[in-house]
């Protein structure tokens, strides 16, 4: 099976408001499998949205958990991410999944990893994949010296610049807002 390496989400919480995107690309061994890939999924009407990175099948399949605990625990998103986070840890099929989630509603932006991990990212600026460091490191500075964009402007130049570097990131771009 040819190893997937795909994708750059960045969520980033600004000035009331709280934007998600990520790229289209996906990439297997040494090609550009498809190129307008969506990783965005809106969760709860729209109230939470949600962005993935790593194998689709399992994200697909993580996010299915994730709604069943939102909806369990009457859309508490962090509480909702522990219990997803316990279960893809000790769950026997489900840490194999080989994926990571970030999660926003309108006050918060999470992380939620296979190792159990549900963070608060610093800055209020969280990315995933490939191209993350990219992407985070250019809204931080965006965030710094640009504090009159939004946060959906942000996210868009943020991965703008990430698949300016990342070979593994493009410029079809699918992003969300809340707020």
């Amino acid at each position: 099976m040819a190893e997937l390496k795909s994708t750059t989400v960045l969520a980033v919480k600004h000035n009331g408001m709280v934007a998600i995107g990520a790229d289209g690309q996906a990439t297997m061994n040494n090609y550009v499998a498809k190129s307008n890939v969506k990783k965005i999924r809106k969760l709860m009407d729209g109230k939470v949205v949600t962005g993935f990175a790593g194998s689709t099948a399992d994200a697909f399949t993580l996010l299915d958990r994730f709604d069943e605990k939102l909806n369990a625990y009457g859309g508490n998103m962090k509480r909702a991410a522990i219990e997803l986070a316990k279960d893809w840890r000790t769950d026997r099929y489900l840490r194999r999944l080989e994926s990571m989630l970030i999660a926003i509603n309108k006050e918060e932006v999470l992380i939620i990893s296979g190792t159990g991990d549900v963070l608060e990212p610093d800055h209020e600026v969280a990315a995933i994949g490939s191209g993350a460091m990219y992407a985070q490191s250019a809204a931080l500075a965006l965030k710094k010296h640009a504090p009159h964009l939004t946060a959906e402007d942000m996210v868009r130049e943020a991965l703008h610049i990430a698949a300016d570097i990342c070979i593994y990131t493009n410029h079809n771009l699918v992003v969300e807002k809340i707020g």
